[in-house]
């Protein structure tokens, strides 16, 4: 049988048992019988992690965007392969088939080369969440060129050393962004970049917001009138296996950003497969994943995945506080939304809000609903089950990272019985091992310790752009011929997998291992709190002991804090025992975040250790002014 559609438990463990004792052959079947291949492989898959090298369909000819696009016009050319839905809502809905993707695709494709851009140039695409910013990444995919998406809430600084530690040529942007009731100059920031990047030979200018903006003579020139002109056909690029399709930077605890590399196939098979099963996802349906295509949950589960899948993919331009809190299930009915994929943060800004706003929508048409970008806390589980998939849509909790390219330990939904804060169980084809801090795996259920993946997965990125060394000491140094996640893990009862946090956000407290994550959602089931985050800070006596910045639903009296701060200790004494008491509690407006939604508690350690000289950039925070804040009533806490 295909195991291509996983459909119920027994399944699952028929084709995972299959996955791991046979892993060419389960993935021969998966990748022979799902694409469409210019020539087949050699071999299935070569590896050694101790080098590290990967190589997966070694031999095969392919264009990803045939298997995006092309391979679907006979059957689904008049489906809606993008729905975008614009930051304003007065703003008309535009509904790209595949048949008008294609032409948009080619024609972009087509432009690019005029350009000077050939199969193996890197472009950097610098593009708000508009349906260009899609088809750009296709286009660049189309003739072989690799592009390197930055997410255009980024500072000068940050697109600037992304340009050119990957050496573009080009950069795609536009005249600016909408972002809720704000409009961003992103050409002004763009130009500010270029100043610094004497590598980019041209710039193509998107319309979207009609701002006077700067155009520089030579270099800058707008999209529109190029495309007017450029056929809309054009022969994609055979690629091979094991070409690069794009790089994407994630910033390391140290550091330069890293520039992750993904190849053509296995990423190509692996997106796809997860898409499928993962959101089981079936024709009709409508998938709406709310990331930025800047992320690569957006690489993978806004364009590649779905559109391999031949689904309709959402892309939405704006925030979900615009006009209202009620704007993301505004568009869940609007579209009749079957699968919502979403970050935690996104989660619990809505919850903070209460329901009032969710009681004006229907929501019936959801039947499964994603988390993904940290380990979702109870409190937000809860209440993303109860108010958003009246407990009859499955919550998929998934784990996977830049790195890993594709979805790692999630639920299947209807498929795994789930369990909050719990990622369940690896996905096919997924080998976890939790090691202890000597090196040795764990074996056997009720262990925590170090989240490591024994055995290559199709997507895993190959290198680092520039630099294969720190992709060796960083992820395959640390345990022997092992890819180690960063993250600290538990394996249950059961043997289902729990996210415990980076592991370097595990913090010894008079020799206890304290993980953040179980005492961040002790405190979030306070009534009064909105959110938290915990990290460690110098003790004479503990060695470390742990603070905690807390966001409250309301600021209330600060006469209650005291009160509060007794209340938030006794629940984490009560939950997970006295030793994880907070020695500090910091109530503050917010905390500061990535443009992904993770708390940078890198930032708040400095904070808390009082050493605030040094605080590492953080222009390319979304609310890089909440760190002076923090600091300022952190001197009177």
């Amino acid at each position: 049988m295909s195991h291509y559609h996983i459909k119920d438990l027994e399944q699952y463990y028929q084709a995972y048992r299959k996955s791991v004792s046979d892993p060419e052959i389960f993935w021969d079947e998966i990748a022979s019988d799902h694409f469409l291949w210019r020539k087949k492989w050699d071999s299935v898959l070569e590896w050694d992690f101790s080098k590290p090298e990967v190589t997966w369909f070694k031999g095969a000819k392919l264009n990803i965007t045939e298997n995006c696009i092309d391979r679907h016009l006979t059957t689904l050319g008049d489906k809606t392969a993008i729905l975008f839905e614009p930051n304003n809502p007065e703003e008309a809905a535009q509904h790209i088939t595949y048949k008008e993707l294609s032409q948009r695709v080619n024609k972009f494709a087509n432009v690019l080369k005029q350009q000077g851009i050939k199969k193996g140039d890197r472009v950097c695409i610098y593009v708000p969440m508009i349906p260009e910013l899609a088809i750009s990444v296709l286009a660049c995919a189309r003739i072989g060129a690799i592009h390197s998406v930055v997410f255009a809430g980024f500072s000068a600084a940050a697109l600037s050393t992304r340009i050119n530690d990957a050496d573009c040529k080009m950069l795609i942007t536009a005249d600016g962004a909408y972002r809720g009731a704000k409009t961003i100059d992103l050409k002004g920031i763009a130009d500010q970049a270029l100043e610094l990047c004497p590598g980019v030979a041209s710039v193509l200018v998107i319309k979207r917001i009609d701002a006077e903006i700067n155009m520089k003579q030579g270099r800058d020139q707008w999209l529109a009138p190029l495309l007017v002109n450029a056929s809309d056909q054009c022969v994609p690029e055979i690629m091979d296996a094991e070409d690069p399709l794009f790089i994407l930077y994630t910033s390391g605890s140290t550091g330069m950003p890293k520039g992750m590399v993904h190849t053509t196939a296995g990423y190509m098979v692996y997106t796809a497969y997860t898409f499928k099963n993962a959101f089981q996802y079936t024709e009709d349906d409508v998938y709406w994943c709310t990331a930025d295509i800047g992320w690569i949950t957006g690489h993978s589960y806004i364009v590649y995945g779905p559109l391999a899948n031949g689904a309709t993919t959402v892309m939405f331009e704006g925030v979900p506080s615009y006009p209202d809190y009620g704007r993301f299930w505004d568009i869940v009915q609007k579209h009749k939304v079957s699968q919502f994929y979403t970050a935690p943060t996104a989660i619990r800004a809505l919850a903070k809000e209460g329901t009032d706003l969710i009681d004006h929508y229907d929501l019936s048409s959801l039947k499964v609903l994603g988390s993904v970008g940290e380990p979702i806390n109870e409190e937000a589980w809860h209440w993303y089950n109860d108010h958003i998939g009246k407990k009859k849509s499955p919550i998929v909790d998934s784990w996977w990272q830049t790195e890993t390219g594709g979805i790692m330990i999630t639920p299947i939904p209807y498929v795994t019985p789930t369990k909050p804060t719990y990622a369940t169980l690896p996905f096919i084809g997924i080998q976890p091992a939790i090691m202890d801090e000597n090196g040795k795996e764990l074996i056997g259920n009720r262990v925590e310790g170090r989240l490591c993946i024994k055995y290559p997965w199709p997507s895993i990125a190959r290198t680092i752009w520039g630099n294969h060394q720190r992709y060796k000491e960083t992820y395959f140094s640390l345990f022997d011929n092992m890819y180690f996640t960063g993250d600290g893990a538990l394996r249950d009862e059961v043997g289902y997998y729990r996210i415990t946090g980076r592991v370097d956000d595990v913090i010894i407290v008079s020799g206890h291992n304290l993980g953040t994550a179980p005492i961040e959602d002790a405190i979030n089931e306070h009534p009064a709190v909105a959110e938290s985050a915990i990290v460690g800070f110098p003790h004479d006596i503990k060695g470390s002991a742990l603070y905690g910045y807390i966001t409250l639903k309301d600021n209330g009296e600060s006469s209650h804090h005291d009160k509060l701060r007794k209340e938030i200790n006794q629940l984490i004494s009560d939950r997970i025992g006295p030793i994880a008491k907070l020695d500090k509690i910091q109530f503050t407006d917010g905390l500061p975040k990535t443009r992904s939604g993770k708390i940078m508690r890198r930032i708040l350690r400095k904070i808390a250790s009082n050493d605030t000289a040094n605080l590492g950039d953080i222009s390319t925070l979304l609310n890089p002014e909440i760190v002076q804040e923090i600091i300022s009533s952190a001197l009177e806490t």
